[in-house]
């Protein structure tokens, strides 16, 4: 089988750098390019190669080739045209027609998904009121808790002070008790002594 003529020779410089990979894969015709493709001499692949060199990048990890397009969109786009159908303004992007059902689609699902954004947003605002009343009700109930117990703390050390006064006023009212229980002593003595004489 002869190899193309571009492929067999191809031209040094420019002429040989403008074959496009569409071209190159159109020229193979499809999956027969692939079968044929397996096939190719040593010529071909580096003229495949340079191809797809101009085309974009070519990466390559042992027997593993990878290939990046420059114009990855133009090239999607190109491929979602129909066949037979020239693509649009030469180099410009075509617009694929836009299905009304699916626009419908995608409306009624945006619809659920605000319906159900909206009962999410709902439930947290009830449960962060729940959170914030429950937060509320803490905060109060310690602040009652600790003016509780200032009070009771100022009343014990009042009851204390009151107390301790308390006890310095019959320490000084016991003051004379030594005294009169020594007067008593003496007065005792006197009696024991009058008694031993009356007897």
């Amino acid at each position: 089988m002869e190899e193309p003529g571009p492929a067999a020779a191809p031209p040094e410089g420019r002429g040989r750098d403008e074959r496009s990979l569409e071209a190159l894969s159109l020229a193979g015709g499809g999956g027969a390019a692939v079968a044929a493709g397996r096939q190719l001499s040593e010529g071909r692949r580096a003229t495949l190669a340079s191809a797809l060199e101009l085309e974009g990048t070519v990466l390559r990890e042992g027997r593993l080739t990878q290939f990046v397009a420059n114009n990855l969109e133009r090239r999607i786009r190109l491929s979602g045209a129909p066949r037979g159908e020239p693509p649009a303004g030469g180099g410009g992007s075509s617009i694929p027609a836009i299905d009304p059902g699916a626009l419908q689609d995608v409306v009624a699902l945006a619809g659920q998904v605000a319906a159900q954004v909206d009962e999410l947003l709902r439930n947290v605002h009830c449960g962060l009121q729940a959170l914030t009343a429950l937060s509320v009700g803490c905060i109060q109930t310690y602040r009652d808790g600790v003016e509780s117990l200032g009070e009771a703390a100022d009343l014990s050390i009042r009851a204390m002070y009151a107390l301790v006064a308390r006890c310095e006023e019959l320490d000084r009212a016991m003051q004379p008790v030594p005294a009169l229980a020594k007067r008593i002593r003496d007065m005792k003595g006197t009696l024991e002594r009058l008694e031993g004489l009356c007897k």
